[in-house]
């Protein structure tokens, strides 16, 4: 039986890996060795009553009454705040699924390679702020870092079963186009909090959705594959494909295309990444071609969707520009939930960051850091203005 910690056991990939954990039980078993999480405390108690796991983590230290209570017997570890998390990512589980949100992610990646664990990663903020770091680690034997995102781990099994790395010319990166494909820059303008959260395809967290819905998550996912696959930006082309059945492409030097195709679950790929390099059979919903019809495709507009083209101009600039555009992004983004800044406005308040912040060398996590805390300190700052 292999062991499993999990960073973000409430969030809609964690509870959906826990939903793969008891399909595999009678033919992948894994136990749940340490499981963390940040405000909702009643799933998490009721997670931690069914899984029995040896570390606990939550990241509000406030609730720390809250989520002792009515555990039972139970003679684990419980932390809180950041602290927690590393703890949890330096357990010594067989893998470390990190389904945190946001840049928070990233220590914990790094502190779950350096520990010895496999990384099954649906966290892009960390290979976006901190890629070469993570580099640095899985080229002096640490990992594997599996993908548990979609779309990577579209390119992965197209790439680590066919042995076609080496002749890799492009990776075609499918992007559903979000609740506002078809919509010029000036019907962005007045688009709403609901509207952007209504994704047609998938069922994802309030960030993750509205990032899709301005396309920097797909942004996001070409500079991820950039250092998952060692490739140039330049080598990432992203095409809308509303169907969400591709879930990427790779275009091979003498111009052949593989492509991984399943319905939009994301419990297969998270299923893959706690399998690899194995697969095994699975209960969810398969592919019918005939069903589903017609596949299509068409370019996105850049002029619309401005935040997909600042990510590509943050990956050219390599050094810390990537991580002050997450960050940027988190403080927008958030503030478009909270109602102080229009959806329009988030593509502004990132490039208002990457034009006036510094590009630096990335050498260690405080470097990281540092860009990531001066982009947030000036996101804050610019909010009202660009409200």
């Amino acid at each position: 039986m292999r062991t499993l910690s999990l960073l973000g056991s409430t969030g809609s990939i964690g509870r959906q890996a826990l939903e793969v954990v008891d399909s595999l039980a009678g033919t992948f078993p894994y136990r749940v060795l340490a499981m963390t999480a940040g405000r909702n405390v009643p799933l998490f108690r009721e997670q931690a009553r069914k899984y029995r796991p040896e570390v606990m983590a939550l990241a509000d230290p406030s609730l720390r009454s809250e989520v002792a209570a009515n555990l039972g017997e139970w003679g684990g570890v419980i932390e809180f705040g950041p602290p927690g998390l590393l703890t949890a990512a330096r357990a010594g589980a067989d893998v470390v699924l990190n389904a945190v949100v946001g840049v928070a992610g990233l220590a914990a990646t790094l502190a779950a390679l350096e520990a010895g664990s496999a990384v099954a990663l649906a966290n892009k903020e960390s290979l976006v702020a901190g890629g070469p770091l993570i580099a640095a680690l899985l080229d002096a034997g640490a990992g594997p870092l599996i993908p548990v995102d979609s779309e990577p781990s579209a390119v992965l099994q197209c790439l680590g079963d066919s042995g076609a790395q080496a002749g890799l010319a492009k990776i075609i990166l499918t992007a559903s186009g979000g609740p506002f494909r078809g919509y010029t820059a000036e019907g962005l303008a007045e688009v709403t909090r609901d509207q952007a959260l209504a994704h047609p395809t998938w069922k994802m967290g309030p960030k993750i959705t509205v990032d899709s819905a301005t396309l920097m998550n797909k942004g996001l996912e070409a500079i991820e594959m950039t250092w998952l696959f060692r490739v140039k930006p330049e080598q990432v082309e992203v095409v809308i494909h509303p169907q969400s059945i591709i879930h990427s492409m790779v275009e091979l030097v003498d111009g052949s295309i593989l492509a991984q195709l399943s319905p939009p679950d994301m419990r297969l790929p998270i299923q893959f990444a706690l399998t690899y390099p194995r697969r095994v059979p699975a209960p969810w919903p398969r592919y019918d071609p005939v069903a589903v019809g017609p596949l299509t495709f068409e370019r996105p507009d850049l002029n619309a969707f401005r935040c997909l083209h600042l990510a590509y101009e943050a990956a050219k600039m390599k050094g810390t520009a990537s991580a002050v555009l997450n960050a940027a992004n988190e403080v927008a983004v958030q503030s478009f939930l909270d109602g102080r800044l229009a959806f329009a406005g988030i593509a502004g308040l990132v490039q208002a960051c990457l034009d006036e912040l510094p590009v630096l060398p990335v050498s260690s996590l405080d470097d990281v850091l540092a860009a990531d805390a001066a982009a947030r300190r000036l996101a804050v700052r610019l909010v009202g203005k660009l409200g």
